[in-house]
């Protein structure tokens, strides 16, 4: 047998038994199963938020960026890191406090709230649909490519993601989402370390990882590449900075830690794990740029064939656990993605009671086969589709802030002004998208500013008169 598929079944068995064990918490009510009950520990809530932040584009995409665009991508991946810690320390941290007084199991039912709209809840729970579903797909391209190199087809890929999805969440919502999250967090970590060892020691022959320095240093790849110019950087990493209050999927997450000790172990956990798995991607991804500069992999190729490219070179082992370990990410991202937007269907648009749960995987199962049916479309580069979909949600940025700041002293005027925000930051968004294309949105500018930025101003400006007028 292949033994990628070997390895395969290995974890498909591993991480459904860990998701059945999980069940024995008891699922009796949305609350339950969106939100764990609001009892999950630090290191169980760390290793969920951040196997589902960091998805498929990182030992793909980011590794394929750094092999393009040099170091750079270092500063683009670290800037969402440490931007991301700040926000969960002092927003985010408001955020749990306030989600255990009001009891929210959405990340839109939190917005609706917080501005006395019902409405508002319910468009954005329509906007996470819009833009979750190609990030969705995103994860699940993601594990087809690999299935590719695993001497399968891209299509089985397609159905094995889609069941694996639909499987783990099904069997006890967010208590075997987040413990099947701590297993591929684990997985991820050892793969991106095998990974690393192994480029190393492709390159042992043409002088070892010093020699490669230097020739990468000479080459410009360790300096700041001319891609790199400040707009595009800025492009890029907007939609970053402010990613843990714009997802769906890392909100929800801030509802479920027990109690504040568990929140903080949670936000040092991701920390650690997201700064140790960047430094493993770039470095990987610099590394590639070295083998193609000596002629072991070709120095032309797209961002998604970096890590094929090295894969194909290895031995079947070697390239089978780090084969599953992507997939390990990809799976960990969509199923946190499916929880949330589901969540926001069952809250928001339907309404439903809390004791509803039966109802709850037909929501998922839809969701998952809408994803998996783009996904079986080849959507666009990896890295941009889930930028794209940051760009989308950027504008529930300034809305989210201000929503905790002045979560007692919003009147009309800010109710209306946030659903106007959001409004006119997406409509930017997409007439961007529209005019430059998923792969030239982060690189073309708009009256010579980003189209991120142009979101994030405009998006601003509208929340701020109207929270001035109710002043």
């Amino acid at each position: 047998m292949n033994v990628f598929i070997i390895y395969f079944l290995i974890y498909a068995i591993i991480g459904t038994a860990i998701a059945v064990a999980s069940k024995r918490v008891g699922i009796k009510s949305a609350r339950d199963y969106y939100i764990g009950g609001r009892k999950i520990g630090g290191i169980l809530a760390g290793a969920t938020y951040a196997a589902t932040t960091y998805s498929a584009f990182m030992m793909i995409g980011l590794v394929g960026m750094a092999y393009s665009t040099g170091v750079g991508t270092l500063g683009f991946e670290l800037s969402y890191l440490l931007s991301t810690v700040a926000i969960l320390s002092t927003v985010g941290y408001e955020i749990w406090k306030i989600s255990k007084e009001r009891q929210w199991i959405s990340p839109s039912q939190m917005l609706g709230d917080l501005y006395g709209s019902i409405f508002l809840s319910k468009f954005i729970a329509l906007l996470y649909i819009f833009a979750m579903i190609p990030y969705i797909a995103a994860q699940i391209q993601g594990l087809g490519v690999i299935f590719q190199i695993g001497g399968m087809s891209y299509e089985s890929g397609v159905v094995a993601a889609a069941v694996i999805v639909a499987v783990w969440i099904a069997i006890a919502g967010m208590w075997s989402v987040a413990t099947t999250d701590l297993y591929q967090a684990i997985l991820m970590l050892g793969g991106g370390i095998l990974f690393l060892y192994v480029v190393i020691s492709m390159i042992l022959p043409f002088g070892g990882s010093l020699r490669a320095i230097e020739v990468l240093a000479s080459s410009g790849y360790l300096g700041i590449m001319p891609f790199w110019s400040f707009p595009v950087f800025l492009s890029y990493t907007l939609p970053w900075i402010f990613f843990a209050i714009t997802n769906p999927q890392v909100i929800l997450r801030l509802f479920i830690q027990r109690d504040e000790k568990s929140y903080k172990m949670s936000v040092t956990f991701f920390a650690a794990f997201g700064l140790l798995y960047t430094l493993l991607a770039v470095m990987i991804g610099l590394f590639a740029r070295y083998l193609a500069i000596n002629g072991i992999i070709p120095s032309g190729l797209g961002g998604n064939y970096v890590t094929p490219a090295i894969l194909s070179k290895l031995s079947a082992i070697a390239a089978g656990f780090i084969g599953i370990s992507i997939i390990a990410a990809a799976i960990s991202t969509a199923d946190g993605i499916i929880l949330s937007v589901s969540s926001a269907i069952f809250k928001d648009l339907l309404g439903l009671k809390d004791k509803k749960v039966e109802l709850i995987a037909t929501i998922d199962v839809v969701l998952t086969v809408v994803a998996s049916i783009l996904a079986y479309l080849h959507p666009a580069y990896i890295v941009d589709l889930s930028v794209m979909t940051s760009l989308l949600l950027l504008p529930l940025a300034p809305v989210t802030i201000a929503g905790i700041a002045f979560k007692n002293k919003l009147g009309k005027f800010s109710r209306a002004s946030s659903l106007a925000s959001i409004i006119s930051g997406v409509t930017i968004g997409v007439y961007g998208l529209y005019a430059n294309g998923a792969k030239r949105i982060f690189t073309s500018m708009l009256c010579g500013l980003p189209t991120s930025l142009w979101v994030l101003l405009i998006s601003c400006l509208v929340i701020v008169i109207g929270i001035s007028l109710d002043y």
